[in-house]
């Protein structure tokens, strides 16, 4: 079997081989004839923005790894979240140059059609359960291969931007005499600034979420377990072509508090507060990061929906700080006052980015600032997921809130629509 294709790229000018079938192709393994964007536009966008930053840090070449940035780049997917947990596919991106897709096996149809493909092969792949012994010696195959690719496409250059890799690919890479240098920030950096195309894929997502949490709502009722609620969510988001969920972060009742209880076989009882975070990648494999917290019944205690509004204050006002061109500092230092008695259990941050996921940058909050903050600005272009915890040290029960925003040239669209809770108390 040939373990070497180019796919079709006529219009970006380099040689073109094709070397199975004919007539035409289709885009990789999913039907996107009804896309609210033009996917080739924006993949085509995507690469561009991979090589504008990679000219920018003067880098040749960028090897990715991450199945997030191989997506970025290509929009070619194999099995996302088993490649997460196993080297065993790449992208390799020259700075000016035809894209190399070295795949888990040799399934070249998974490429087919894609502008952002031009060379198709199999990663000579060396993680212990396919190599178990063998492990140094696929490495060196795997470096050798990758040396390749440098000699072909960047010749004379020793620099290689890589997002990550095990030691043992990044030494037998580096014994062919190339430096390795960081590419997780080039990848970063470059998916950080959205286009119109992504925008309206991001919207997708984001109706799919809207959907599912009205699927949510629904069926919270006294008796229905964390996960049985939660795989409500699940359950739309892959009707309706979505991908996966990152994490399984709703909790109920005395799990809410504090945050980061992911759900369990808990059943929610009638005034229950229940609170979660959708992490949700959806069609087109982009995220919706939108938290929202009801209570079970709608009968709201004083405590509960003294704690809802202020979670609600904090988010509705640090979207307001937010302007383009802010620092990450400014923001922070113009963020809403925590009170004292909540601020043990904050957030990990007050806002960052979203894209294919979570993502660059990260705001943190006054109080984490030397610690943790770093230098930078918002942009327009970027999405913001803006955040909220609020639940008291020892206290029962808290509340998680988050909403979506695109920056503006002006200021910022709000981008996650479901309504907040109205109740009396």
């Amino acid at each position: 079997m040939a373990r070497n294709k180019v796919i079709s790229n006529h219009d970006r000018g380099w040689p073109v081989r094709v070397e199975r079938g004919g007539g035409p192709v289709q885009h990789g393994a999913l039907d996107h004839s009804e896309a609210p964007a033009g996917l080739d536009e924006v993949r085509r966008y995507r690469l561009g923005r991979l090589q504008s930053e990679m000219q920018r840090q003067h880098l040749p070449a960028l090897l990715l790894l991450d199945p997030i940035n191989t997506r970025y780049a290509t929009d070619c997917t194999n099995m996302q979240i088993w490649c997460m947990h196993f080297e065993t596919r790449c992208v390799f991106v020259p700075a000016d140059g035809p894209v190399t897709l070295l795949d888990y096996a040799d399934m070249p149809f998974l490429a087919e059609g894609l502008p952002t493909v031009d060379s198709y092969g199999v990663m000579k792949a060396h993680y212990f359960f396919a190599a178990g012994n063998r492990m140094a010696e696929w490495a060196s195959a795997f470096g050798s291969q990758i040396g390749g690719l440098m000699a072909r496409y960047c010749p004379g250059e020793r620099r290689l931007a890589i997002d990550r890799l095990s030691h043992l690919g990044g030494t037998a890479i580096q014994d062919l005499g190339f430096e390795i240098v960081d590419g997780q920030g080039v990848a970063e950096v470059a998916r950080s600034i959205k286009s119109p195309g992504e925008l309206d894929l991001m919207k997708a997502a984001i109706a799919v979420a809207d959907k599912g949490m009205h699927a949510m709502r629904d069926a919270l009722r006294p008796g229905i377990t964390e996960n049985a609620l939660w795989a409500k969510l699940h359950e739309v988001n892959i009707a309706e072509g979505g991908e996966w969920i990152e994490t399984r972060l709703l909790a109920s009742g005395p799990r809410t508090n504090p945050w980061f209880h992911e759900s369990s076989m808990r059943v929610i009882e009638a005034g229950d507060m229940v609170s979660f975070d959708t992490d949700l990648v959806g069609p087109y494999g982009y995220c919706a990061d939108i938290s929202r917290a009801w209570v079970c019944g709608d009968v709201w205690s004083r405590e509960q929906a003294d704690l809802y509004r202020l979670a609600r204050e904090q988010v509705e006002f640090n979207m307001e700080v937010i302007k383009p061109g802010m620092s990450y500092r400014e923001i922070a230092e113009k963020s809403w006052p925590i009170p004292d008695r909540f601020k043990k259990n904050r957030y990990g941050c007050l806002a960052h980015g979203v894209g294919l996921c979570d993502e660059y940058p990260s705001i943190p909050y006054r109080e984490d600032l030397e610690e943790y903050g770093y230098d930078g600005a918002v942009e327009p272009g970027m999405v913001l997921a803006v955040e909220s915890y609020i639940g008291e040290e020892g206290a029962m029960e808290g509340v998680k809130l988050e909403q979506m925003i695109h920056v503006t040239e002006t200021g910022w669209e709000l981008l996650s629509h479901y309504p907040w809770e109205e109740f009396e108390a």
